[in-house]
């Protein structure tokens, strides 16, 4: 009997430290038939693009082509690029080069970056330029192609949410070279869905995509996204790929949250500069603008002085005038005062 109650109050214990033990921020989802992994976290997105027909569908759209039409894409394994030392996210991008010796780098970037323009145009010039060794001709070069899939927004100007650049004459319009080629999906600008879109803005609704059920609508029309989404199913299913992805997406939310609070505190730090600097201003605009009246008060209290002796000593008013070098009517006024 003892040993039977005992053993009750240790399940009860063991229940209530259960209850009580703080469950993780994706603990619903781990065991929901629900749970999606998301595209736009670059972890997922690298591991679609390494199943061939998801990549031949979307490398088909980027280029404006037919999937039937691009005959091989080939994933160049790449390391995981840091942006400095301290850089604890480091950049997941994925590198494909295609039949013709084209290569083409793609990154998703979800948290707003300033200098992404600066940032493209380095890393497509070094996968450019470390095409060719010292002593090798230039016409080993080939064509560079940049994919900047965003989900903030890059060009607030307009509403266009994909834009393809190349180097072009300014005048003109005409294109000067295509060896290097810039493609920017932006993910926030995408418009409501019609029925009849394909090509690059499919894709880009399928990559922005939040729920399940979006992937499954979208899959109903395109066997390549098809295909994306049965791959999205088994990736979410790999509780190795999960335990990944979920890594990558804290790492993200925290490189979000770090740069987020460095501005909140850079903010505070501005304001209290700038109210320093503010008040020491009005100090120094105050101090000069008391010297400047007071210089004002005891010219005046002078003049009062100067009028009053000189109309003693018998000298008229215009006299005075004359000789102080002012108005008639100032000479009155200072008599009044």
């Amino acid at each position: 009997m003892i040993a039977d109650r005992d053993k009750r109050d240790e399940d009860k214990i063991d229940e209530e430290k259960r209850n009580n033990y703080p469950k993780s921020e994706n603990a619903d989802a781990e065991h929901s038939d629900n749970f999606i992994m998301l595209p736009t976290v670059d972890f997922c997105f690298k591991e679609l693009m390494k199943n061939p027909k998801v990549r031949k569908g979307f490398v088909a759209a980027i280029l404006g082509k037919e999937p039937e039409t691009v005959r091989r894409t080939t994933v160049i394994e790449t390391e995981l690029r840091k942006e400095s030392e301290d850089d604890k996210l480091g950049i997941l991008d994925v590198l494909v080069e295609l039949e013709d010796g084209v290569k083409m780098n793609m990154e998703m970037q979800v948290p707003y970056f300033e200098y992404w323009a600066n940032r493209v145009l380095f890393y497509v010039s070094k996968i450019y330029t470390g095409q060719i060794q010292k002593g090798d001709d230039y016409d080993k070069l080939q064509k560079c192609i940049h994919v900047s899939i965003l989900d903030f927004i890059h060009f607030p100007q307009d509403q266009r949410c994909y834009r393809k650049i190349t180097f072009c004459d300014v005048e003109t319009g005409e294109q000067y070279t295509d060896l290097m080629e810039l493609h920017v999906l932006e993910l926030k600008k995408l418009p409501p869905e019609d029925q009849n879109e394909e090509g690059v803005i499919r894709w880009m609704r399928f990559l922005g995509g939040k729920s399940r059920k979006e992937f499954e609508d979208m899959a109903e029309k395109d066997e390549y996204i098809r295909e994306a989404y049965e791959d999205l199913k088994k990736l979410s299913l790999d509780e190795q790929k999960r335990l990944e992805y979920e890594v990558r997406q804290k790492a993200i939310r925290d490189h979000n949250s770090q740069m987020k609070s460095a501005e909140r505190r850079g903010e505070k730090r501005g304001i209290e500069i700038g109210e320093k600097r503010g008040e020491k201003r009005g100090i120094e605009i105050g101090e000069r603008r008391g010297e400047k009246r007071g210089i004002e008060i005891g010219t005046q209290s002078t003049l009062k002085r100067l009028v009053r002796a000189n109309v003693e000593s018998g000298k008229s008013l215009e006299e005075i005038a004359e000789f102080l070098e002012l108005e008639l009517s100032e000479v009155q006024s200072l008599m009044e005062e």
